[in-house]
C-alpha cells in the first residue's frame, strides 16, 4: 500500500483503546443507585436502579463527567443544585456526585489496573509506521491518568480530555470541539482525519466536525445506534478491519 489518502486518526479512549468502558459503568451505577436509595429511605420515592441499557447508554455514555450526571437526573425529573467541582463527593449536587463517581472508578481500577485492546494498539503502530499522525480525545478527566496507568501515553501526539475542556471552554459530545482540537494540535484538518469511537454521543462528534470517516466500534451491541448517530461504518471490534479497508473506505468518501 502506497501513500494513503487520510493524514491524522483520532481515538477516543474508554471502549476504544482501553477496557475502562465498563469500569465506568460500574461506577456510575454504584454512585447513582447509592444516591437514589438515599433519595428513597429519605424521600420516600420508589427505587428504580440505575441499568446499563436503559439510563448509561442514552444519558451517560461518552458525555463529559457532571454533564452525564445532569442528564441522567433529568431524566428520572430530579433537580438538584450543579454545585462546584471542588465538591465534597457526599454533597448532594450533580458535582458531588459525579466526584463520588470518580472515586469508585479510580478505586476499580487501582484494584484490577487497565487493559487494553490489542487490535487497537496493533492499529495503532502501523498507522505510526505510515507516518500517520495520532491523537486521543476523551471526555473523561482520567485520561492523562488511564494511558499512564496503561503505560500507552507515548502512543498519542497530542490528548483533548476533560481536563484540556475546562481549561480551553471546549463543549463535550455531541459537540464536535475534542475531536476537532486534537486534529487542529496535530496539524490536520477533520476533512483529512479519521474519528474512532465506541459511543453514539461520539460518533455524532465525528459527523458534526465533518471528519472525512467516522469508525465505530459496537462494543454493546449497538451497531444500529453507532450508524444511526454518524458512524460511517461499524465493527465489533477494529480486528474486523484492515489499514487497506480503512484507507478504501476513506478514498470512497473523498471521491464521493
Amino acid at each position: 500500500m502506497g501513500d494513503l489518502s487520510f493524514k491524522a486518526v483520532i481515538f477516543d479512549l474508554d471502549g476504544v483503546v482501553t477496557k475502562t468502558a465498563l469500569v465506568h459503568a460500574v461506577a456510575w451505577k454504584a454512585a447513582f443507585d447509592e444516591y437514589l436509595q438515599l433519595r428513597q429511605a429519605r424521600d420516600k420515592e420508589p427505587f428504580v436502579e440505575f441499568t446499563h441499557q436503559n439510563d448509561y447508554l442514552p444519558y451517560v455514555d461518552g458525555k463529559p463527567r457532571y454533564q452525564g450526571v445532569k442528564s441522567f437526573l433529568e431524566s428520572r425529573g430530579i433537580n438538584i443544585d450543579f454545585g462546584d467541582p471542588a465538591d465534597n463527593p457526599e454533597a448532594e449536587t450533580v458535582c458531588g456526585i459525579g466526584n463520588r463517581k470518580n472515586v469508585k472508578f479510580r478505586e476499580v481500577l487501582q484494584t484490577k489496573g487497565v487493559e487494553v485492546y490489542p487490535s487497537t494498539i496493533k492499529l495503532i503502530n502501523e498507522l505510526k509506521a505510515k507516518g500517520i499522525r495520532i491523537g486521543v480525545a476523551s471526555s473523561s478527566k482520567n485520561c492523562k491518568y488511564i494511558l499512564e496507568s496503561a503505560k500507552i501515553e507515548d502512543l498519542f501526539e497530542t490528548r483533548v480530555d476533560g481536563e484540556v475542556s475546562v481549561q480551553l471552554g471546549l463543549k463535550g459530545k455531541p459537540n464536535p470541539d475534542i475531536f476537532v482540537k486534537a486534529a487542529e494540535n496535530i496539524d490536520n484538518q477533520p476533512k483529512d482525519a479519521i474519528v474512532v469511537e465506541d459511543a453514539s454521543s461520539g460518533v455524532a462528534a465525528g459527523k458534526n466536525g465533518k471528519f472525512g470517516l467516522v469508525i465505530g466500534i459496537a462494543r454493546e451491541n449497538n451497531r444500529q445506534d453507532l450508524l444511526d448517530n454518524g458512524a460511517d461504518i461499524v465493527v465489533e471490534d477494529l480486528e474486523e478491519t484492515s489499514l487497506a479497508k480503512i484507507e478504501e473506505e476513506f478514498a470512497k468518501r473523498i471521491n464521493r
